[in-house]
């Protein structure tokens, strides 16, 4: 179909994105409750169920592990890991005496009384088990079962990234590629169901670098640091308005042993190398560590082929085809300084300064350009472009918690400072009509300076004696400020000087600052038994004032206020499932790639600018999900409906010169209608597997109705993954992984699918506390393409990316150092910035305002 032709009589029903959902969930409900039924009629449930506790604090103990044992011959049989609430429960088991068998790192292991499962006593809650602090070395505690890749929460599913040993030598976009829900480009873009309007946190809180690229942030953030991510598709009130498809929190590894430790972790490769490197001591009430990691990238080619045709009124066209070598080397690092300190039982502080480099140097080598007019050769332009995208940033956090006797209740304060300086320039060097020597040369300079200021105060409180009532409440105030300084310069020959232009159009000074405040209330109560609501109600006022120094451009913005409600039910089914439902409210403000008025000129005729005078957009997100265990597997689906409105979409006009020219307006609308499903499944105790398949119906409208610049596009996009995990004899293990992703569907046109995976062999040795291995990744193919459509009723574009990326690597780590246990770790807080819209379309505003 024409991407300006309106939709057809056969898709009248996707334009109704309500009946559709409503239809969807019908079906969806009729199903599970057949399902529901069927499980119930042919078999009992055999299920124990029950809560670890702490004995010296009565608190609970998390992620604590329960094996369930034969009783004569102490064999596994099955195994859970607890909640946060230290509740769990076990299935896939039969008639027989068993024992349960609890342990957790700093606990003594315990073991249950004889438990007798009969026909008529299958399903069983044993109440409490009691775990005793046991600090002794860590070398001489064994833990026993590992916790399960993917957890399912009430408002949240959780990815145990710990226990995926194929992303060593990766940082987190590799990690995020295996997360339910999320898909991840080549280039490190993320969506979360096909919306990359998300918010990004690195435990619990936001820097300059996360909030005006998240690609970027993630490279610098090493596979190995991470314990797990987090996606929230509808967060409370509590969290910032900002993000329209959900929240993504990364928690990185901490711990609160006693003693000092190194780590020390190193990969090389065909394509890349790391080196990491992480230290820590705990003495008493008060602890240390530092943490270290570079990565470098080299030998990454590549080339690029683009075809557009450009219509002209009196019928004739121009065809415009190009093609490029691209080469690419880059260095990453990121380092971290923190510190805690336990005043008392019920006072706790941490604080944490973080330096990050992210340097990218990137090539087109030559960029051949040729015009064609009907078909007749008109034009032959050869290139070279050199890219330089430089930057660094700093963090500082502080942390003050009040806990109090009273279970759950909690005062937090919390502080941060973000810093992020960066440099984006090219140099365009044009060639003589001979390909011989250089004829000019074209370079523009973009310097820019991104800094936050957060300060955000939080109270939890559980009202009356069951603690089936939670209130939190709490305040928040965002400071931004940003500067972009831009230039353009031409010279002569391959060595004359630089001129600076005087069009302030093309050298200027655009400054930006943004001040958020915002307050929230939000509501818990377990009612019924089984049921849990959660409600809240945000406001977020929003002022910006905008500045060209050296000019009269426009950049007045009006401030805004903004209400944003949410709401989550959920029930808990008497086999351990859980339906839930959600509806919440997003806004997403436009992150400075999209506003930043530098012109981005590196392919000539392909030119792009920002605009400063964007919007926010708005998002109502409705979805509802059902979590099942069967036999130890858990199997979770779940069905969305997202609706936008004033979405910010890219405007293209054709310049003389058969330029392209992208900028951003707030002229879209989108809705998505889809479902997920993702699986755990333990086969046994050394094999398991776990995968997904993500799919929804989008629908795009720019609104307009001049059929020069109106578009509407609508379709199917799929993606899956598979990630597989068999124990080896004498401490081996076996590791694969792959994702693909369909073709997904643009507002003018479309971006190709691609697909990624990897094998992973590793070999633990000296007591577990060094560790080699060896990994493949993408080995079957020596490259691959990815095919980009662009159209609109004067432009025709098709562009083919190729993209070596097979890697070959070594992976080595090791342990100096003894560590013994100091007791369970304390809950930590902080700032948590969710606000900014990110990305941009390859030829969108590229040099942005900060990193």
């Amino acid at each position: 179909m024409s991407l300006v032709d309106p939709p057809s009589k056969t898709t009248a029903i996707m334009k109704n994105p309500i009946k559709l959902l409503f239809l969807t969930l019908l079906v969806l409900a009729s199903s599970l409750q057949v399902m529901a039924q069927t499980t119930q009629d042919e078999k009992p449930v055999y299920r124990i169920s029950g809560r670890i506790i702490d004995k010296s604090s009565s608190e609970p103990v998390a992620y604590a592990a329960v094996a369930l044992l034969d009783a004569e011959s102490k064999q596994s049989i099955a195994g859970a890991v607890a909640d946060l609430n230290g509740a769990f429960f076990i299935t896939g088991f039969k008639n027989g005496e068993f024992v349960l068998q609890t342990s957790f790192l700093g606990f003594k292991t315990s073991i249950s009384q004889v438990i007798k499962v009969t026909a008529g006593n299958t399903n069983i809650t044993i109440g409490d088990l009691v775990l005793v602090e046991d600090a002794v070395d860590l070398q001489e505690v064994t833990v026993q079962g590992q916790r399960s890749l993917i957890e399912e929460r009430v408002d949240r599913t959780i990815y145990n990234a710990e226990n995926d040993k194929t992303t060593m030598g990766g940082d987190a976009s590799d990690v995020l590629r295996r997360v339910p829900m999320l898909s991840v480009d080549l280039d490190g873009n993320v969506s979360m169901r096909g919306s990359t309007n998300i918010l990004v946190l690195i435990d619990g809180k936001q820097s300059a670098i996360v909030a005006s690229n998240i690609a970027d942030a993630l490279k610098q953030i090493p596979a190995e640091e991470i314990k797990s991510v987090e996606v929230i598709t509808s967060p409370s009130a509590k969290y910032d308005a900002e993000g329209t498809g959900g929240v993504i929190n990364i928690i990185t590894k901490k711990n609160n042993l006693q003693g000092a430790s190194l780590n020390i972790n190193t990969s090389a490769g065909l394509r890349g190398s790391n080196l990491g490197l992480n230290a820590s001591l705990k003495k008493g009430k008060m602890g240390f560590t530092l943490g270290g990691f570079g990565r470098s990238g080299y030998n990454i080619l590549g080339s690029f082929e683009n075809q557009q045709t450009l219509s002209n009124p009196d019928g004739t066209a121009l065809q415009i085809n190009q093609s490029a070598d691209t080469k690419s080397n880059m260095l990453f690092g990121r380092y971290n300084f923190g510190w805690d300190y336990e005043i008392n039982k019920y006072n706790f502080m941490t604080a944490s300064v973080s330096l990050g480099v992210r340097n990218m140097n990137s090539k087109q080598n030559d960029l051949l350009t040729e015009t064609f007019f009907e078909e007749e050769l008109i034009n032959s332009l050869l290139r070279n472009v050199e890219v330089k995208d430089l930057s660094n940033n700093i963090d500082v956090n502080y942390n003050y918690t009040k806990t109090f006797e009273k279970a759950q209740k909690e005062f937090s304060i919390s502080g941060l400072y973000s810093k992020n300086n960066r440099t984006n320039d090219f140099v365009n060097s044009l060639f003589t009509e001979s390909f011989d020597d250089v004829l000019r040369r074209v370079k523009n300079e973009n310097g820019a300076i991104n800094q936050e200021f957060t300060i955000q105060l939080d109270y939890v409180t559980p009202l009356g004696n069951n603690n089936k009532q939670i209130l939190e409440y709490g305040a928040k105030n965002i400071m931004r400020s940003a500067v972009s300084e831009f230039a353009y310069f031409n010279a002569e020959g391959p060595n004359g000087p630089f001129v600076e232009s005087n069009d302030v159009t093309f050298s200027n000074e655009f400054s930006y600052d943004q001040n958020v405040t915002a307050g929230y209330l939000s509501y818990t109560l377990g009612f019924l038994d089984n049921y849990t609501i959660k409600t809240g109600l945000r406001y977020e006022y929003t002022n910006i004032d905008a500045d060209f120094k050296n000019s009269e451009l426009p950049a007045e913005i009006p401030s805004y206020g903004l209400f944003v409600p949410s709401v989550n039910l959920s029930r808990k089914l008497t086999n351990g499932n859980m339906v839930k439902a959600a509806y919440n409210r997003r806004v997403q403000r436009p992150s400075l790639q999209f506003l930043n008025p530098n012109i981005n000129a590196a392919n000539p005729q392909q030119i792009s600018q920002g605009n400063p005078l964007l919007d926010p957009e708005l998002t109502d997100n409705y979805e509802v999900s059902y979590s099942t265990f069967i036999k130890g597997s858990s199997i979770n689906l779940t069905s969305f409906f997202r609706n936008t409105t004033g979405s910010i979409q890219p405007v293209r006009t054709i310049q003389d010169d058969d330029i392209i020219f992208t900028s951003y307006e707030n002229i879209g609308n989108e809705r998505a209608v889809g479902m997920s499903l993702s699986t755990n499944i333990n086969i046994s105790g050394k094999f398991s597997l776990n995968g997904g398949l993500d799919g929804y119906f989008a629908m795009l409208d720019n609104g307009l109705e001049d059929p020069q610049f109106a578009a509407y596009n609508e379709g199917f996009v799929f993606s899956g993954r598979l990630f597989g995990n068999y124990t080896l004899p004498k401490d081996w293990q076996v590791q694969a992984f792959t994702f693909a992703r369909g073709r997904q569907v643009q507002l003018q046109g479309s971006q190709g699918g691609f697909r990624v995976y990897g094998l992973n062999l590793n070999k633990q040795f000296n007591d577990k506390k060094g560790s080699i291995g060896f990994g493949a990744e993408n080995f079957l193919a020596t490259e691959f393409k990815i095919k980009n459509e662009l159209m609109t009723p004067s432009i025709m574009q098709q562009s083919t990316n190729t993209l070596r990326n097979m890697n070959f690597k070594i992976n080595f780590s090791y342990r100096i150092g003894k560590l013994s246990v100091g007791g369970p770790p304390k809950k930590k807080r902080g700032v948590t910035n969710e606000d900014l819209k990110e990305g941009g379309e390859g030829n969108g505003a590229g040099a942005a305002i900060s990193n």
